[in-house]
């Protein structure tokens, strides 16, 4: 298993855990805070979606940490 699906893994199960593997300690504080907040304060209604988002900016940040290339997926005018 690569390091971004590895911390994308685990951000899901435990959000802010895959952001200490990728060893931004602030970054994973922060959703370990926020997560069980936005579970409680929004009776479970936030949770799922702030589980998503941590476990992606989990995978993104790991890529860019390692260098892999990222697929650009922007509408450009100039395009069109």
């Amino acid at each position: 298993m690569s390091r971004p699906a590895i911390a994308a893994l685990l951000s899901f199960l435990i959000p802010g855990v895959g952001q200490i593997y990728n060893r931004e300690v602030l970054r994973g504080l922060f959703w370990l805070i926020i997560t069980p907040a936005l579970w409680i304060g929004s009776a479970g209604f936030f949770g799922w979606v702030v589980h998503l988002i941590s476990a992606a900016t989990a995978y993104h940040r790991a890529e860019l940490q390692e260098g892999l290339p990222r697929v650009e997926r922007r509408l450009d005018w100039r395009s069109l």
